[in-house]
């Protein structure tokens, strides 16, 4: 069982069309795929519109949840509220905020308008996650990613703990931009043991957290 919310194709600067990205994952065993293409106010309409038709015809003729996601990406942190909702009218079923990464000049706030806004269904990579940006994220039911990717997971392990003392909600999510960057069951499982999780926490996680986050983005787009 493998969720992942936070993926890219030739939409953004992955090297797989969204069709193929969704046949590599359910190969993969996924369960669910977000695909959340680096997207600002120029682009994200023609990429929410272009990838939610692979991820319907996904849907109808392999029974797959792909859903039909942006990753907002070094947008000014004052626009964040109105492009995530301007996304969601658009029909984004999840929607992803570029944060603070240790290895990205992000602007700084970024991580803090994020986890503001209700708008956001997850802060990806927020290296020096605040407390007071985890207790905002636990009330606004924004989802705090743990990734895979390299360089920006070099925050994983203040994030992890950072999140679980203010009861935000996890995730393991991989930011692949190529087919070998995609997760399996045992490399989401390793990521997270990796970043300090374990016990009900790493369950959690790896199950419950994206099957609450499914569900939402499912109910959005029927």
């Amino acid at each position: 069982m493998v969720y992942d919310f936070h993926t890219h194709t030739t939409l953004s600067d992955g090297v797989l069309l969204p069709m193929e990205l969704i046949r590599r994952c359910i190969v993969n065993g996924y369960s669910a795929l977000g695909i959340a293409d680096h997207s600002s106010a120029s682009t994200m309409s023609r990429v929410i519109r272009e990838v939610r038709r692979d991820c319907e015809l996904a849907e109808k003729y392999w029974g797959f949840t792909a859903l039909p996601g942006i990753e907002l990406t070094h947008v000014p942190a004052a626009s964040i509220g109105e492009l995530a909702a301007e996304a969601r009218g658009i029909g984004a079923a999840c929607i992803v905020v570029h944060g603070q990464s240790p290895v990205e000049p992000v602007e700084p706030g970024t991580n803090l308008a994020a986890v503001s806004c209700k708008d956001v269904d997850i802060l990806a990579h927020p290296g020096d996650l605040s407390d007071e940006e985890a207790r905002l994220a636990a009330e606004n039911g924004v989802f705090i990613e743990i990734t895979a990717k390299n360089g920006h997971s070099l925050g994983n392990g203040h994030v992890a703990r950072t999140a679980i003392a203010a009861g935000a909600k996890l995730l393991v999510n991989s930011d692949a931009h190529l087919p070998e960057q995609l997760l399996t069951e045992e490399h989401a499982r390793r990521v997270a043991r990796m970043a300090g999780l374990e016990g009900p926490v790493l369950q959690e996680t790896l199950v419950t957290n994206p099957e609450e986050l499914v569900a939402r983005a499912r109910a959005r787009m029927a």
